[in-house]
């Protein structure tokens, strides 16, 4: 009967043992896309393995000197009380392995850090409550710059009934309007700062993780030999929607970064003279509203909320405030310079005039506040100049 139960613990092992392994597959760490990212997991896989030997050695000597020097077996004890021999030997294993995992875990380190060397382009990024901005520095991609928001609603993500719950999908936290684009077999080096408060920049698949400071510059950098589309996360607690703050990088192949550069600055020259069409313009209560209630919601609404309540004190209300029922250009200021210490922020550069403008007389006029003031895209224009 014994040697049944035994047969049958040792089959029921060999069942388990492929759902065991494609658990440790799914709870491992990832190789990720790049060679540091593989460097990483091949040490992270050594140290494991190193581990498992040292446990399997350490508890078989200790279940064997269990059993070999029990009572029963024993039954006098040794008079000896050290061994010089063995304590040297226990001091001089643990520091050779000590060394062996060190070398390459050094030269890992050092590969990571080595930014500057050999780099074919540069971009900074720049974490604020709560999105990326990029801002590509060199070659032909100079200049393009722009942010990356959340694009899920907010209305989908605070859906606590669960209806919505088929249309989110599984990466509705980690989905952005303008991912990051860089091109494949390329040394990108990467900048890290922060306007406000201090982020962490994480893509997984990169093996990048570094923290974005207010005042200081810290540096990454990665190449990727195939294209592909890789998600990471802010990871400092940033504030309150640190979870809303998703990063995406999309590689591309050579060839169509190309494209994509061009693309990028045409767009940039329509978007300017589309910006100076609308300052320019005399705009109406109805459209001002409209595009005003469009950008209070995708920019103002995670703070202030979509009624106007607000979160006291921290994020005040909209409704009969002082700020919004007070002076037309100390209203257009704060949107356009945000406000020290709080986590208001400077739009001025983040919004075109007319957007402004149009936010601002929404507010105005929304919840009941009913100033009946209309802001024009140029008086936001003689604010900034101010």
């Amino acid at each position: 009967m014994a040697l049944i139960r035994k047969l049958k613990a040792f089959i029921a092992v060999l069942v388990l043992l492929p759902a065991t392994s494609l658990l440790a597959v799914e709870y491992n760490m990832r190789k990720g896309a790049t060679e540091v990212s593989h460097l990483a997991y091949d040490l992270h896989m050594m140290a494991v393995y190193v581990v498992f030997a040292i446990g399997v050695v350490t508890f078989g000597v200790m279940f064997y000197s269990m059993w070999a020097h029990r009572r029963s077996a024993n039954p006098e004890p040794a008079k000896f009380s050290h061994s010089t021999v063995v304590e040297i030997i226990w001091t001089a294993i643990p520091l050779i392995i000590l060394i062996l995992l060190a070398i390459p875990a050094t030269k890992t380190l050092l590969l990571m850090e080595d930014t500057e060397t050999d780099a074919d382009m540069t971009v900074l990024v720049t974490g604020s409550q709560w999105k990326w901005h990029y801002k590509y520095l060199d070659g032909e991609q100079k200049d393009i710059e722009f942010f990356s928001h959340l694009t899920t609603s907010r209305d989908l993500i605070e859906d606590y009934d669960g209806q919505a719950e088929k249309d989110k999908g599984d990466i509705y936290l980690l989905d952005v309007d303008n991912p990051l684009v860089i091109p494949t077999g390329k040394k990108v080096r990467i900048l890290l700062t922060s306007d406000d408060v201090i982020h962490s920049w994480w893509v997984p698949d990169f093996a990048v993780k570094k923290d974005a400071i207010p005042g200081f510059i810290n540096e990454a950098w990665t190449r990727v030999d195939e294209p592909g589309v890789f998600r990471g996360q802010c990871t400092e607690l940033c504030g309150k929607d640190h979870g809303f703050m998703p990063i995406v990088v999309e590689v591309k192949a050579q060839s169509e970064f190309a494209s994509w550069v061009e693309g990028q600055q045409q767009a940039k020259v329509e978007a300017e003279k589309a910006a100076m069409a609308d300052s320019s313009k005399v705009w109406t209560m109805d459209e001002l509203m409209k595009l005003g209630m469009d950008v209070y919601n995708a920019r103002c609404a995670a703070c202030h909320k979509a009624d106007g309540t607000g979160m006291p004190p921290v994020f005040p209300a909209m409704i009969a405030s002082p700020m919004v029922t007070g002076p037309v250009s100390d209203h257009i200021g704060i949107v356009v310079h945000g406000k020290a210490g709080t986590a208001m922020q400077a739009f001025g550069a983040q919004l075109t005039d007319a957007e402004i403008a149009a936010v601002v007389t929404y507010e105005r006029n929304a919840w009941g506040n009913n100033t009946g003031d209309l802001v024009q895209p140029a008086d936001v224009a003689a604010s900034k100049s101010n």
